[in-house]
């Protein structure tokens, strides 16, 4: 298959990788700033859809972080490529920081006083996905249903956590597309700029071999 490793990676190897990426989070980080400078389209479309990433990554939807960023930049008309290359920014390095000022704000919005731990919050939602899965499940197995743990996962966590995420995430959003848009409109110049002198250079080499040849 095209896209499937030659050297197929143990479980444990790709879990540790997800969370410490090998050459460290410096080197990935670079490696996805560029792949976003190089996109094919208008600099202000690139910057809408980092935008629209990064807003994502500070709401409580993990494993729909990609679908959810895709679906906002196309309703707002960015690249949905720069959107998913966004979705880094939600990592387990900065989630622990996201879910705790999306929870203070929202739980302050609310009216709720936050008792939970970032390290609560995330053990909640590992609890209440796998009673999310467990009930799927029930269609095969036929066990009985549980919600009480997604009913107080919804109130005390999930609800806090999305009225906060989506007031904290719109700032850092703004500032994302402002931050990133002078970078590359001068990456897109600069690389214009390059790809240019090697025409010019090529072009001068094919005139000097067609001289060459005449006489």
């Amino acid at each position: 298959m095209i896209f499937k490793r030659r050297d197929p990676r143990p479980l444990l190897r790709a879990v540790g990788e997800f969370f410490w990426p090998r050459g460290g989070w410096r080197r990935a980080a670079t490696y996805i700033l560029h792949r976003m400078r190089r996109l094919p389209d208008s600099p202000e479309r690139i910057c809408i859809g980092i935008a629209a990433g990064l807003y994502v990554s500070f709401l409580p939807l993990y494993g729909l972080h990609f679908l959810s960023a895709a679906l906002v930049a196309w309703v707002l008309r960015g690249n949905i490529l720069a959107a998913l290359l966004a979705t880094f920014y939600g990592n387990p390095l900065t989630f622990p920081l996201m879910a705790a000022g999306g929870m203070e704000l929202g739980g302050w919005l609310l009216g709720k006083e936050v008792r939970m731990s970032v390290g609560g919050v995330m053990e909640a939602i590992g609890r209440a996905g796998g009673e999310l899965m467990h009930n799927l499940a029930t269609v095969v197995t036929g066990d009985p249903v549980h919600w009480g743990r997604l009913i107080g996962f919804y109130a005390d966590v999930y609800l806090p956590y999305m009225v906060g995420g989506l007031l904290l995430g719109l700032p850092f959003a703004v500032a994302a597309y402002f931050v990133h848009l002078p970078l590359v409109r001068a990456y897109q110049r600069s690389r214009q700029k390059r790809l240019k002198a090697r025409f010019e250079a090529a072009r001068l080499r094919q005139r000097t071999r067609d001289a060459g040849d005449e006489t």
